[in-house]
């Protein structure tokens, strides 16, 4: 039996693909004006990265000179999201249910603060966590390792929900967390993880 779940939020409650043209307008520019460093292919490859990945390690992949990397951080520490969001519809399902949830989502901090207000998810969770990798070194591991030490969880009280196998399933499994990857459009059959399905729903009976 589940003692509690910890969520991804990018992907995992909401959908990144519903925001992006609006919220990465200015950010697909700057990344359009580094033709002189990028092939047409490797932006457009980067533009895709940017709806999954943080962006230091977009610009870590497509080694972007120091200069334009700098120039997308000015961008995007200060960026804020202002219009209607709406998680999954699925969500719900774990939204309604009792379990003590916990968020924990890497990005900008006053980016990924906004995108939770306007979520209007807040109240679901215990405890929230932003992995900002601006402000601290701190990995998504780290703040695993952090709940359970501050609320006496043992890996097997634990369930991870998230929708990447290389950062919140990776972590979650070197630290013995059962994990629930949401996978709705079936692009990581091949996956290391202890559950998956293409409906976020199906996560519920795993702990509930």
């Amino acid at each position: 039996m589940k003692k509690a779940i910890i969520l991804d939020l990018d992907n995992t409650i909401y959908p990144v693909s519903s925001i992006a043209e609006y919220l990465f307008n200015k950010v697909f520019e700057f990344l359009d004006s580094l033709a002189d460093e990028l092939s047409i292919d490797e932006i457009d490859k980067a533009k895709e990265e940017m709806k999954k990945r943080p962006y230091q390690w977009v610009a870590d992949k497509y080694n972007f000179s120091e200069a334009a990397k700098n120039k997308g951080l000015d961008l995007l520490k200060n960026l804020e999201y202002d219009l209607p969001m709406q998680p999954y519809e699925e969500y719900r399902y774990i939204s309604d249910t009792k379990i003590v949830k916990f968020l924990v989502t890497t990005g900008f901090t006053k980016l990924q603060r906004s995108k939770i207000k306007l979520l209007g998810i807040e109240h679901d969770f215990k405890a929230i966590y932003i992995v900002d990798p601006e402000v601290s070194s701190e990995t998504k591991k780290d703040i695993f390792a952090i709940i359970m030490n501050t609320n006496d969880f043992k890996p097997e009280d634990l369930l991870i929900i998230g929708d990447d196998p290389e950062s919140e399933i990776k972590a979650a499994i070197t630290l013995g967390i059962d994990t629930f990857l949401f996978d709705p459009e079936n692009r990581h059959p091949n996956a290391q993880v202890n559950h998956s399905s293409k409906n976020l729903k199906d996560a519920v009976p795993l702990f509930a």
